[in-house]
Formats: C-alpha cells, structure tokens, sequence
C-alpha cells in the first residue's frame, strides 16, 4: 500500500512510520508542517529506506488536494493536531481550526480521491471527567463521551465527521483509536520525545532526572485518588505504534471500529516522579502546585476489545522500561540546533 502519515515527524507518527519502514513493504509518505515535528527526526527515519517527506500545512486545503491529486494514496493514518490541554482552554479556536476543521478537509479528500482506509489519533480526553466510582476495571469504548476541554471536543468532532463520512459511503473504512498516556522512546533510542517545552509528565520528569530542568510540579495534590495526585493509564510509544499497524491489518477483513489504546492500569503521578527517580538514581526537586483546568482525577483503559479484535498484545507493559527509555533518551537527546 502506499500510506500517507500526517504529522510523521511528530512523536508518535514518527515512531509508526518507524516500525513500516522497518517491518513493511508499504509505501510512505509523510506530511509534516514542522511546527512541533523535527527534520532531524525525518532524516534519522530516511536511513532505514527512504520515502518521500512533503512540508506542507493541512490549513493550505489547495496545496494538500494537489498532493492527493498527484499521489496515489491507499491509506492515511492521521496524527496531525495540536494536543496541549491547558492551551486548548486558553486559545479553542485554534483546536477547532486546527484539528476538527482539518480533519474535516483531510476526510473530504480522502473520499474525493477513493482512500478508503483512515486511522484516526483520537484521545481519552474525549471520555471528559468520569466518576471514579463509574470507573471500576477501566473506560470502555462505549462509556459516555463527555469532554471537559476544547481539546477533547476537537477530537470527539473530528471522531463524528469521520463516522458520518463512512455511513454516506461505505466503501471509506476507519478505525479511532483513543490514546491514553503515551511515553517513552523507541528501545534502540533511535527516535524519542523532542516535544519543546514539554508537558507530557514522564518526559518532564526525565528532563529533570538529565538535568535539563531544575524542578518539576505536581499540578493537583487533592485528587480523591489514594495519594492525591492524577492517575493515569502510561503506554509505550512503540506498543501504541504497534496497534496502528494492527490496525491498518484489521480493516482488510473487517468494518469500521472505535479502540481504547492502553495497558489496562494506572500509575499516580507521584508513582510516576518515584519511578523516574529510581531508574535515574537522581533525586530531583519536586513542587506542589493547584491544579491544571481540564485535569480529570482518573484515567484507565479498558483494552479489552483490542486485543481480541485485532490480536494487539502490548509489549512494554512496564512502568519502569518505559521511564527508562525515556531518560535513556533524554540523556542521549542534545536538542535541535
């Protein structure tokens, strides 16, 4: 197949692409308009086989349509899209042009042109602030989506313009896959998080354990949680990465579904920080601070659907690995020049 990836120099696009690259025969275009994705990352993914890397923006709908038009695409699997929460709240119509309109576009191109397979990052985020008490053995896919931020709606929108898009032509295919908590680096630390000015916890806290930061806070000490602090569901990048490929198989022989991508259990932020510290041996500082708005308490995946639809069956499944490729890459990682 030849697969567009939007947003594959990004972090999780690039470690997708990573594993085609190395585990396929497909094709590979990448789309990236470098605002938070990197060319050092693309040219580390040219030296496994080379494929074509257009920068270009999806904003630009012109520009995008003449790359469909003279591309003969069979798949996209689209990860382009702002994702900081706090941001989302301050500046939402950034997230609704950004992302939902985008997406939008993206689709209307992909039904143009006959691409009939679509992977769509999708996020916990749009199952909002569950009860704690609802929660139990984790969120399945069929639990009420109910988002607290704009970010989380910018993804349940673009969710809904996509299944709307299948029931008028049944020959476009999707899967959504909701992440929870991504972290890590690839285990040959080849590619890892370069995100600048990062909020994603594990790769802050393995920035303070490489002596990039001087301190990390805990946004929320009061959280009904046993130690007060957020809980969330940590995956590794390459098992996330893994369940794109799973699912671009799965669409071969089956209909259109909607996935939760995670191990099924959750670690505390403060669980997170004491990992880091151990598999470091660096004791950083740590400092409370209130709370984030659009923070929920809690965040667990049920996974089981997954991984008896599509056979995923994670192989990271390890708090400590993945804080450790994290550091490990960290301490590799010297920034962009």
């Amino acid at each position: 197949m030849h697969i567009l990836i939007t947003g594959g120099a990004g972090y999780i696009g690039s470690h997708v692409a990573k594993l085609l690259l190395e585990n396929s025969d497909h094709k590979i275009t990448i789309i990236d308009n470098l605002s938070t994705g990197f060319k050092s990352t693309i040219d580390t993914l040219q030296e496994i086989r080379p494929f074509k890397f257009i920068k270009a923006d999806l904003s630009n709908w012109d520009e995008i349509r003449g790359i469909f038009k003279a591309n003969d695409f069979d798949a996209i699997i689209h990860f382009a899209a702002a994702l900081v929460v706090p941001e989302s709240v301050e500046n939402p119509l950034k997230y609704y042009l950004n992302n939902t309109a985008n997406t939008t576009y993206l689709v209307k191109l992909a039904n143009d042109f006959g691409v009939n397979r679509f992977i769509f990052s999708s996020t916990a985020a749009v199952y909002g602030e569950p009860d704690i008490s609802e929660i139990g053995n984790g969120i399945s896919e069929d639990f009420p989506t109910k988002p607290i931020n704009p970010y989380g709606w910018s993804k349940l929108f673009s969710e809904q313009v996509i299944k709307d898009a299948s029931k008028a032509n049944p020959n476009f295919k999707y899967v959504i896959l909701r992440y929870f908590n991504v972290a890590g680096a690839s285990p040959d630390l080849k590619i890892g998080q370069k995100t600048k000015d990062a909020t994603h916890l594990i790769k802050v806290a393995a920035e303070c354990a490489a002596g990039k930061r001087d301190k990390i806070y805990i946004f929320g000490t009061d959280y009904p949680t046993p130690d007060g602090t957020a809980i969330r569901d940590y995956i590794h990048v390459s098992d996330l990465s893994d369940a794109h490929i799973k699912a671009l198989e799965y669409l071969e022989n089956n209909k259109s579904d909607v996935f939760n991508v995670g191990y099924g259990r959750g670690a505390s932020v403060k669980e997170v920080i004491d990992t880091m510290k151990k598999v470091s041996g660096v004791d950083f500082k740590v400092i409370p601070a209130p709370r984030r708005p659009g923070d929920p308490a809690m965040l667990i995946a049920k996974n089981d659907k997954i991984k008896s639809k599509m056979n995923w069956e994670p192989k990271y499944d390890n708090l400590e690995f993945i804080c450790k490729t994290a550091y490990e890459w960290e301490k590799k990682y010297k920034g962009e020049e």
